[in-house]
């Protein structure tokens, strides 16, 4: 077994959902081993929660730049090497940029940036820094989305005819009725969260899922927002239609005020041959449609799957893996790239995936504030 990557964690801390399961994720192969953070701007609850989940007290700082100044002081082979960035938006591409510039590998979240300028210079900083920048589209690392992947990439569906994806929850609806509440929630707040909510938080998953599994580019977007309220600054619903290579249209729905909806995230490809669908709350099934052939379910740890989606399978066939297993399947895809292994370009998102989301972002807004007219992107 090679020695443990060493992992730096910057935000998480606490009760956050997004620590826990970069956490447990970066454990799950034994790749990477925590040695340095700061989980929290205040620093003496950064301590109470190393303390809490038992990592070492000595190398928890009290800022990010201090965690940089005094990492960069050790030598080499006991230094972070990659750096979790799990942070309010807003942070993420200072921080990025930073640990790139200074020779740490990056794991970041979604979006990476604040817009699109701030995603094409950490693209020009990233081609410079000769590391590893992994972005935690944390979907992709389902083994039934990748077998999708894999599946069209061989032809299975034949030509693409259309594709259609959308992303569901109701979460905000507890606050967005409230006028003071939601001035207090920092993804109501643009400077914190950017320039959509909706769209930037969960639509831009479904518009990378669409890439992802059909290896076309979006080209175009017509967006409609909701708001709700006229003092409310971020969009809470949209749908954009979407023109992609090779004739191909589709639509991109996605909503945090859809009543009684969980986390539901869900992708449909067309073509001529047939269909494919998978649901990311019911993650292990993969349907395959036909005009002329009953309907197939595929699903995770059986032989008949590629290799990829095998290697994103860590236990038999029958044993349910959810998103803790997704996000880990990022992690190991980084954790090859960061030994300089071989690995497939679909283990995990990268810089490319990051700069295509922020267009994609960023051309929606444009496309409504414009009167809902295409917008091309990049």
């Amino acid at each position: 077994m090679p020695k443990k990557i060493r992992l730096g964690i910057l935000g998480g801390g606490g009760d956050s959902l997004i620590g826990v399961l970069h956490r447990v994720a970066s454990f799950i192969n034994d790749n990477y081993e925590i040695v340095g953070a700061v989980f929290n701007p205040d620093h003496e609850q950064s301590l109470e929660f190393a303390r809490e989940i038992d990592i070492p007290t000595n190398r928890i700082y009290k800022d990010f730049d201090t965690l940089v100044e005094e990492e960069l002081k050790l030598p080499e082979d006991e230094r972070i090497e990659v750096c979790s960035v799990l942070t309010p938006n807003f942070l993420h591409f200072p921080m990025a940029k930073k640990l790139l510039e200074n020779g740490f590998h990056v794991i970041c979240e979604k979006p990476m940036t604040m817009n699109y300028e701030e995603a094409k210079d950490l693209q020009e900083v990233h081609a410079n820094s000769g590391k590893v920048f992994a972005l935690t589209h944390t979907y992709t690392g389902y083994p039934m989305v990748r077998q999708m992947r894999e599946m069209i990439k061989a032809g299975a569906l034949g030509k693409i005819h259309k594709v259609d994806a959308r992303y569901y929850q109701g979460w905000i609806n507890e606050v967005i009725h409230d006028k003071e509440k939601r001035s207090t929630v920092w993804r109501l707040d643009p400077k914190k969260a950017g320039i959509s909510s909706c769209i930037g938080d969960i639509g831009v998953h479904a518009s990378n899922l669409i890439e992802y599994t059909t290896g076309l580019k979006i080209k175009s977007v017509l967006c409609d927002f909701n708001y709700l309220y006229d003092d409310n600054l971020m969009d809470v619903d949209g749908t954009v239609l979407v023109r992609m290579d090779k004739h191909v249209k589709g639509v991109v729905r996605a909503s945090q005020v859809a009543t009684g909806e969980e986390n539901g995230l869900a992708i449909a490809i067309y073509g001529e041959k047939g269909a494919f669908r998978w649901e990311q709350e019911k993650p292990n099934f993969l349907y395959k449609m036909s005009d002329s052939e009953p309907l197939q379910v595929y699903k995770p740890g059986h032989a008949y799957n590629s290799e990829l989606s095998l290697n994103a399978s860590k236990i038999p066939a029958g044993h349910p893996e959810g998103i803790f297993d997704s996000m880990a399947n990022i992690y190991l895809g980084a954790a090859r790239a960061i030994r300089g292994e071989t690995y497939n370009d679909g283990e995990f998102p990268t810089m490319q995936d990051g700069v295509r989301g922020m267009n994609f972002i960023e051309s929606t807004v444009a496309s409504h504030k414009q009167g809902n007219v295409w917008i091309d992107l990049d």
